[in-house]
């Protein structure tokens, strides 16, 4: 069977046989056989010293030890565990995914439940494949329990297959091991805790910034407290300051939610959800960092001695433990305010499965897997996986008898449902399933150019469905966007297997990886999983309520449940449901822009903070998107990519949901950029004159989309520039495609000739503006260059001497403006690049006009690349000195000597004017002198 390793207690001779050590604990050891667990066992080991008295010293045994065999004793009193008798009830709902007994399927199942030596039977499953639920549900029996948890027996479930003459076949078994989480314990009211508090009022506003402060409340039993949800006066102060400061930005950035839709709010929660989490992540830095700080306070500290040294570590502990709580306090000043302002709807994006947030929906219906067979001595737990043969679904609860007279004398209360009360009817129930396919990411490549052709497939019962037809071409991070509805009927139909092929143009499809999702224990799960709650209540628009149920009839049907006084709506916006009260906003707005009164807003706030609510309380399900890990059955144990999706169930005895929510990916929307070329400035001579020795550099400007290198476009070439500056008047034509939702350009091409479709690339929205020098002979010389955002990206200077290198670098503050707002922008930007020493300088400046015009407006005023019609551009006036110095020597040679002599050849000429006037003076002053003199 297997064998275990046990470390005995050991007494010496001189020790007493005594408490605390003495008689030793009872403990579980595990035993092993190769390298797998083969069970525990409980025992306590003891290793007593004989000393010089003998065996007299020894604790007595009791019982018969004349006996050629060792004598089977009783368990010592001090060692033998106390008992109580305690209550199992056993909730038997049905069975799932029975695999067949020696090739025969199972049809009339039966679950065995025993425990410490006694058990009980469920009924008799007639007719598996009809209907795979028990008849009776409930069903007890009562054993005697070590009141020490720990050393609770394990229980053990046994799923027979009743045959003809009274033959059954074992189908499988699980073995509970530990009855903890099953136990009940009936609350002791004596406790302060458990005294009812006084009326609790939650105020909600209706804006709540991202980063809040969180305020512990002490409630104390018998008072009321008002909790008010509230911005803290500095975001207060921020936002008034924004708001006179960057007004026009604000407007700016206020969307028409004429424009939104699910990918709007979609998008609006990824981005809230990495501010979180970058928050947090900063947060966790900040507090390690404190952490090893006062650890080195301590260290310093350490070998300080006296009282003085004591109390200066305790103060510098206590100071650190003050800064950290005024630091949680403090928003963060980085901490971005943008959905705030664009008041964009949000919703739950969790980046994990939805079972891992609510704890598998195994809030009161259980799951536990069956097996079958025996595991090898080299078999880890992965095997078990292996050995599933099906699925029991129920529940425990083991409780000591007899319990207090308040709980079985509730009201409601059914004896024949023991502690399982409230559950809801385990019959066969029609349901209409909804499946959204958002996205998928990280596929694992299945083509030999490292991509795949992924499709969804999903499976539900006797539905299968294929979306074949739609499969994106080489993608491993493709959006899908789809919706699938399906009716099932429970319990029969309850795994929905979703799962990613790879499109193959000959031969059969492969499986890229599958996720499965229980939709039973959702759908009776009391977090309600069937519909997830929005945030607001809205009667139109992006954000619309889509559940059948409004929010007043969701939280009627609650309380009604739960057996709980409420909801009582009253005036000023406020609602009671037992001792609490919430307010909120009591108006909608209708598709007219029309206000009206309704409690829908006061029952969603209810809903949200439904887990407040004693002792039915728990957190409901939000609006959300969750992220499944796709698994393939080949591969176990390896993610081979993560899919985006949510799940929506609906009964079919109730009202009729509304149509299903538009995820279809955005199309791209058609654009037009117009780069108009202007003047270059201050471009760094590269070519030196092989007469004159003079720098000088033949300038042209080259520009692209990225991601469209291909299409790069050139200016003409400004040849002969002495100062660096240049003339072109040139366009630049850039059509594309645009997603706005996701700042991106989508190109579209095939990645070879012989490719079967094109591919489908996004790409940020980036210009490259870059200034070369062009050679006749040689390569062209790269000068410098500027890559634009065209989302975000620096004013452009009014002038080439307020246009300065840091509007390149972003070393200076510059107001950020994107092309898809401003349409039209004109100004200078720097041409940068790297030195010898690796350090960027400018080289250029280049005053360019961007224009964006969408394919409509492009089609009524159209326009010709570089100066040609329709709208055409004028020549540039360029210096004489731009044409080649050997077609004209004459104009050449006096610019050269004018450019760089002027004030030498002016001096010079000064200088001669004045020495001839010196010479004609000493020339003429003799004859006029003796002229004087004579009188003549």
């Amino acid at each position: 069977m297997g064998r275990t390793f046990a470390k005995p207690v050991v007494k010496m001779s001189d020790e007493e046989y005594c408490p605390p050590r003495f008689p030793p604990q009872l403990e579980y050891y595990q035993i092993y056989r190769g390298n797998s667990t083969a069970g525990d066992l409980l025992a306590a080991f003891e290793l007593l010293q004989i000393g010089p008295a003998g065996k007299s010293d020894l604790p007595p045994i009791d019982g018969p030890t004349d006996m050629d065999r060792g004598p089977i004793l009783p368990v010592p009193l001090g060692i033998r565990p106390v008992l109580s008798k305690y209550r199992v009830e056993i909730l038997f709902w049905g069975l799932r995914d029975l695999k067949r007994v020696n090739l025969s399927q199972v049809d009339r199942p039966r679950v065995d439940i025993e425990c410490a030596g006694r058990g009980v039977q469920s009924s008799l499953i007639q007719n598996y494949k009809k209907n795979p639920n028990f008849s009776t549900l409930v069903k007890w029996f009562e054993v005697d329990l070590p009141e020490n948890e720990l050393l609770h027996p394990p229980l053990n479930i046994r799923v027979v297959d009743c045959r003809a003459f009274g033959r059954y076949t074992l189908v499988g078994s699980h073995a509970v091991n530990s009855l903890r989480k099953f136990i009940y314990r009936p609350p002791d009211k004596k406790t302060p805790h458990w005294s009812t508090a006084g009326e609790i009022v939650v105020n909600m506003e209706p804006e709540v910034p991202i980063k809040k402060m969180e305020t512990m409340v002490k409630l104390e039993a018998n008072s009321d407290a008002v909790v008010k949800v509230d911005v803290t006066e500095e975001e207060k102060e921020k936002k008034k300051k924004k708001k006179k400061g960057n007004a026009e930005e604000v407007e700016d950035e206020e969307p028409d939610e004429s424009m939104l839709d699910w990918w709007s709010k979609y998008f609006a929660s990824i981005e809230t959800m990495k501010i979180l989490r970058q928050q947090e992540a900063a947060a966790a830095e900040a507090e390690e960092k404190e952490e090893m700080d006062t650890s080195e306070m301590r260290l310093e500290d350490s070998p300080m001695k006296g009282s003085k040294a004591q109390g200066k570590t305790k103060d510098k502990v206590k100071l650190s433990k003050e800064d950290k709580k005024k630091k949680q306090q403090q928003p963060q000043p980085d901490a971005p305010e943008k959905k705030s302002k664009q008041k964009i709807d949000e919703m739950k994006v969790y980046p994990k499965e939805l079972e891992t947030e609510f704890d598998n929906f195994e809030d009161w219906l259980h799951t536990f897997n069956l097996l079958r067979g025996k595991i090898g001595d080299d078999d880890d737990n992965s095997a078990d996986e292996d050995r599933i043969v099906g699925r029991f679904k129920g529940s425990l609860c083991v409780y000591k008898v007899p319990l207090p007279d308040d709980i079985t004398k509730e009201a409601g209360y059914d004896p024949t449902f023991g502690m399982f009360q409230g559950i809801p009817n385990n019959d066969p129930i029609n349901v209409l399933v909804r499946v959204y396919i958002v996205r998928a990411t990280d596929l694992h490549p299945a083509d030999i150019n490292g991509k795949a052709d992924p499709y969804v497939a999903i499976k539900l019962g006797k539905t299968d469905i294929k979306d074949k037809e739609n499969y994106i071409s080489k993608q491993l991070n493709p959006v899908f966007g789809k919706s699938f509805d399906i009716e099932a009927t429970f319990p029969m139909e309850s795994m929905l297997t979703v799962a990613i092929y790879d499109w193959d143009l000959v031969g059969s499809d492969d499986l890229i990886g599958e996720t499965k999702i229980d939709l039973e224990n959702r759908y009776y799960s009391k977090h309600r999983a069937t519909c997830g709650i929005s945030w607001n209540y809205a009667l139109h628009g992006y954000n619309m309520w889509r559940d059948p149920q409004k929010p007043t009839q969701i939280l009627s049907k609650l309380c009604k449940e739960g057996k709980i006084d409420g909801p009582h709506y009253g005036p000023g916006g406020r609602v009671k449901v037992t001792n609490r009260v919430f307010t909120g906003t009591t108006e909608v707005e209708d598709e007219n822009g029309q206000k009206k009164q309704t409690d829908e807003h006061l029952a969603l706030t209810v809903l949200h903070h439904w887990e407040e609510i004693p002792r039915v309380g728990c957190k409901l399900v939000p609006e959300h998107v969750e992220t499944r890990p796709l698994l393939n059955p080949d591969k176990p144990g390896i993610e081979q990519g993560r899919l985006e999706l949510w799940v929506d169930m609906f009964p079919m005895d109730m009202p009729a949901p509304g149509p299903a929510i538009d995820i279809s990916p955005r199309k791209p929307k058609k654009y037009e950029l117009r780069v108009i070329i202007w003047n270059t400035d201050e471009v760094v001579l590269e070519d030196d004159d092989y007469f004159t020795g003079e720098k000088s550099s033949d300038i042209f400007v080259r520009g692209w989309l990225k991601g469209q290198q291909e299409d790069k476009q050139d200016t003409d070439v400004h040849y002969h520039s002495l100062t660096g500056e240049g003339n072109f008047n040139w366009r630049y034509i850039f059509p594309f495609d645009y997603l706005a939702a996701e700042e991106k350009i989508v190109i579209s091409k095939k990645e070879s000739m012989f490719s079967w479709d094109e591919t489908e690339y996004k790409i940020p929205a980036r210009l490259t503006l870059q200034v070369w020098d062009a050679d006749h002979f040689s390569a062209d010389d790269f000068l410098g260059g500027i890559e634009l955002d065209l989302n975000r990206f620096p004013r452009g200077a009014k002038t080439a001497k307020q246009c300065s290198m840091e509007m390149g670098t972003g070393e200076i503050e510059v107001p950020l403006i994107s092309i898809f707002k401003q349409k039209r922008v004109k100004g200078w930007w720097p041409f940068l690049a790297r030195n010898e020493n690796d350090e960027m300088e400018m080289t250029g400046k280049v005053e360019a006009e961007l224009h964006l015009l969408t394919a409509e407006e492009a089609e009524k005023c159209p326009a010709g690349l570089a100066r040609n019609e329709p709208d055409p551009l004028e020549k540039p006036n360029r210096p004489d000195t731009s044409f080649i110095w050997f077609l004209n020597p004459l104009k050449s040679i006096r610019y050269f000597i004018w450019h760089t002599y002027r004030w030498l050849l002016l001096k010079i000429l000064l200088l001669v004017l004045l020495l001839l006037m010196i010479g004609l003076f000493l020339y003429s002053m003799p004859g006029y002198l003796v002229k004087k003199l004579l009188g003549a």
